[in-house]
């Protein structure tokens, strides 16, 4: 456990370098802000948010984990399970609660002033997948070390979940083309680029589709799936409606301060709105 952070660290940097490579190489979509600027802000919010759980949450999830196993408590410290299985459920389990976690964030008011922070960015690649208010990241670290102490995850879990769970939200933000074929493929296992932009149209119905982070079967099995965008992946607009003409989205103090305000008075949208729900798709 002594080594997780480095290899953390390692395993981010590595994944950044790549899709930034890959889209600098083979773009999807053809930026609409500046790219240098958005970078800044972006990964400037990531530094902050990691700086910030350092210092307030210093055993962050992996330590709440050793504490669990050395304690006895939670399902799997309980329950007589062959570890290989303790530690595929509990990566299993876990990205379930992310999901219902993301869901929850779309649904209550109150948490979508947060996560809108993540879809307000009107560009999507590597970098939006790191792009969450520090206290959407606080109150997710909540819920995921509730989980941990709940089902008694093995250390070694937690760190595989932690690495797979941010190597695939920045690999299915890229901006990066997939075959057809390949997209469709992969669908079945891991959510793809394809699939997780839909989730990031400015379509409502569409933003409130395709929740998954990592593994896509959740969306299947509860409804929450929607295949391509309506306006295609070339055609579709990217972001929240009220924001498509505000260049500042782009800028770190904006993303800080945005959950503090109203834009005319009123609450944006998340799925809690009664006009556009999880069930209603175009």
């Amino acid at each position: 456990m002594e080594n997780e952070p480095l290899i953390r660290l390692s395993c981010f940097f590595g994944i950044l370098v790549l899709m930034g490579l890959w889209e600098a190489i083979a773009p999807r979509r053809k930026p609409q802000q500046s790219k240098l600027n958005r970078w800044f802000s972006n990964l400037g919010i990531v530094v902050l948010n990691t700086l910030l759980l350092r210092a307030i949450f210093p055993l962050a999830a992996v330590g709440v984990a050793a504490i669990a196993q050395n304690q006895g408590w939670g399902l799997f410290n309980i329950l007589s399970r062959p570890s290989w299985q303790a530690i595929i459920l509990s990566i299993l389990a876990l990205d379930f609660v992310i999901y219902l976690q993301h869901v929850m964030f779309h649904a209550l008011p109150s948490l979508w002033r947060l996560h809108k922070v993540h879809h307000a960015d009107l560009d999507f690649d590597v970098t939006t997948g790191l792009r969450f208010h520090p206290l959407e990241i606080f109150l997710s670290l909540g819920i995921k070390i509730i989980a941990i102490v709940l089902l008694g995850a093995p250390v070694l879990a937690v760190i595989l979940f932690e690495i797979i769970l941010n190597g695939t939200a920045m690999f299915n933000h890229g901006n990066v083309r997939l075959p057809k074929g390949l997209d469709r493929f992969l669908r079945l296992l891991v959510v793809t680029p394809d699939m997780h932009r839909v989730h990031h149209s400015v379509i409502p119905s569409e933003t409130n589709s395709n929740f998954g982070f990592n593994l896509p079967w959740w969306d299947y099995l509860l409804g929450t799936y929607q295949a391509q965008p309506a306006a295609s992946h070339d055609g579709m607009t990217i972001g929240l409606a009220e924001y498509q003409t505000k260049p500042q989205v782009g800028q770190l103090h904006w993303m800080l301060l945005l959950p503090f305000w109203e834009i005319g008075g009123r609450r944006e949208q998340g799925i809690g709105n009664r006009e556009q729900g999880i069930g209603n798709r175009e």
